[in-house]
């Protein structure tokens, strides 16, 4: 390449900025940690979108200075910005280069499983902070056996209205148009999205695509992050099978799953086309394509 398009290169990499739109209770805390500890090494700002009471919808006002902010604070750039914040289409604000959007998701009744007893007990990453419903001692399995709020079905829906975004028909529970629109979203606006479940694999093509941020998060991710990142919510019980099969009858919970097993499906064919395992480890591929018959022809 000559000098001038090396420079450019540089310059729109100076330029990028990477939303992660973290659902609840989706191993989100240990990956944002990863992008802590590399910042300063890799020379980006990391940036938490704090929401007024955990709101992940923005007033009109707000989406406005948000999407000013990220397309005109200089001194931010490169800039990781994180924060539980449903998805946001800044094509509609007229910004011609929109940032770069990632997301991990996790198995609908695992997570909410773990959102449970994280607010009645906490978790170990800050085991002094009071949680909204400390105190309370019900078990998720009597939870869901006496049809109480915080475990019905309805609680389960909050992954796709994430990835659908800020029209209201997103947070209409059970809604499939919801449902269609994560999809697009997902297929469409987000770079890549992950599994909890397969948290190292999506770090590792993370690093492989985007090394401006990521560059050393897999070795990082595998030495230190594994013991000391990982969030663990205290007191949890695992559901028994007949409290998983009654939210297993409910349509939210089909919907749910069917957008989990989407994301799921794409981020495994993604991998397949981006590693190859030998000896029982993932290695990234290298480079598989090449330029020919170049014209015209320089002297």
């Amino acid at each position: 390449m000559d000098g001038p398009r090396q420079d450019a290169a540089l310059d729109e990499e100076e330029d990028m900025v990477i939303i992660y739109n973290r659902v609840p209770k989706t191993a989100s805390t240990s990956f944002t940690n990863i992008a802590y500890d590399l910042c300063a090494k890799n020379k980006y700002h990391v940036l938490h979108i704090n929401t007024t009471k955990n709101n992940p919808v923005m007033s009109l006002q707000d989406q406005v200075r948000f999407v000013k902010n990220i397309t005109s604070w200089k001194e931010m750039k490169p800039g990781f910005y994180h924060g539980h914040v449903s998805y946001l289409d800044f094509a509609k604000f007229g910004v011609k280069k929109k940032p770069i959007y990632i997301n991990v998701i996790r198995d609908p009744i695992e997570r909410l499983v773990s959102y449970y007893y994280f607010l009645r007990f906490g978790d170990d990453y800050r085991p002094g902070l009071r949680r909204r419903k400390q105190g309370d001692k019900k078990t998720f399995d009597e939870c869901v056996a006496e049809g109480g709020s915080d475990c019905a079905p309805e609680k389960l829906w909050l992954q796709i209205p994430f990835f659908c975004g800020h029209s209201s028909e997103c947070w209409n529970v059970g809604s499939r148009w919801a449902m269609d629109q994560a999809k697009y979203n997902l297929i469409n606006e987000y770079f890549l999205v992950g599994v909890t479940e397969e948290l190292e694999d999506f770090i590792m093509l993370l690093e492989a695509a985007l090394p401006r941020f990521f560059r050393g998060a897999t070795e990082l991710y595998r030495t230190v992050g594994k013991k000391s990142h990982l969030r663990k919510t205290t007191e949890k019980k695992l559901p028994t099978k007949q409290t998983i099969a009654k939210l297993q009858q409910s349509d939210i919970w089909k919907m749910e799953n069917e957008f989990y097993e989407f994301a799921l499906e794409q981020f495994q064919f993604i991998r397949a086309h981006a590693v190859r395992e030998k000896d029982g480890d993932l290695y990234i591929l290298a480079q598989n394509f090449f330029y020919e018959k170049i014209y015209p022809k320089s002297n």
